[in-house]
């Protein structure tokens, strides 16, 4: 990446995504055409988080049987060709909102080798989203905050376009990961101090934007707290951890919570 002094940092990051999907990354690879199938005959799962499955009860009252016929689902930040093809597959009225082209063209691979109809939208999410309001029924909205400095806004946004009694279903880090550079190492160092944030520190910045981005700690009070200032009911939370390395052997890293607009 170059001139990034002249870039806003969600363009940084759009553009980080980029480089790591071409380089094989895990959370940029879409689904196969074999899974995809199976979720046509009821055999589904999918992941706010690393490697714990959302219930499906999360989905009521919109999940009749295992379709969700008719339901306008928003995947914020959550292209790739993994959740909305499967929610596709469940006759959802699906809409993909994310940042990265290469993310957005694995939406757009996998609906047209499928055969399904999908609103694939680029868009920056720290701006107002381009939706009316009351739009959708549930937004799905997968591990992302850790790329925007406020979260506050996100909440809101989400509030405004997702429609009375709808659902927001939300994966995020809880700030343990930006303690330590290695997370496979043994004893783990902590090397950082959160919040962490580059904007605020420009030796953070030079020296892990090329490889990380530009990514930020958040609290539980703006992830958890933002939700409920922002209008929502917390019905469910469930802890998380990633399946591989050192840390997640010792803390649970994320967290995800089901919460509703209330009616």
């Amino acid at each position: 990446m170059t001139n990034n002094e002249n870039k806003h940092y969600t363009e940084i990051n759009a553009a980080a995504v980029d480089k790591w999907i071409e380089d094989g990354w895990c959370w940029g690879m879409p689904i196969s055409h074999e899974v995809y199938q199976s979720a046509l005959n009821g055999e589904w799962d999918v992941l706010l988080t690393p490697s714990k499955s959302v219930p499906h009860e999360w989905f009521s009252p919109f999940l009749n049987g295992n379709k969700l016929t008719g339901t306008k689902l928003l995947g914020l930040a959550s292209g790739g060709g993994q959740q909305m093809p499967l929610f596709a597959a469940l006759d959802a009225d699906c809409t993909v909102l994310d940042y990265s082209d290469k993310q957005l063209a694995s939406e757009k691979a996998v609906s047209e080798r499928e055969g399904y109809a999908i609103n694939i939208v680029k868009a920056d999410m720290t701006k107002r989203l381009p939706f009316d309001d009351e739009s959708f029924d549930i937004i799905f909205h997968p591990v992302s905050n850790c790329y925007v400095e406020g979260v506050y806004h996100i909440w809101n946004e989400c509030f405004r376009v997702l429609r009375k009694g709808g659902v927001l279903l939300a994966g995020m880090d809880n700030g343990i990961n930006f303690l330590f550079d290695d997370h496979d190492a043994e004893p783990l160092i902590v090397k950082h101090k959160v919040p962490y944030n580059p904007l605020k520190n420009r030796a953070l910045f030079d020296k892990y934007v090329d490889t990380n981005g530009v990514q930020f700690s958040h609290t539980m009070e703006e992830q958890i707290g933002g939700q409920l200032k922002a209008g929502f009911m917390l019905t469910d939370l469930y802890e998380d951890r990633e399946p591989e390395g050192s840390l997640g052997k010792h803390f649970p890293q994320y967290i995800a919570t089901r919460a509703i607009k209330p009616r």
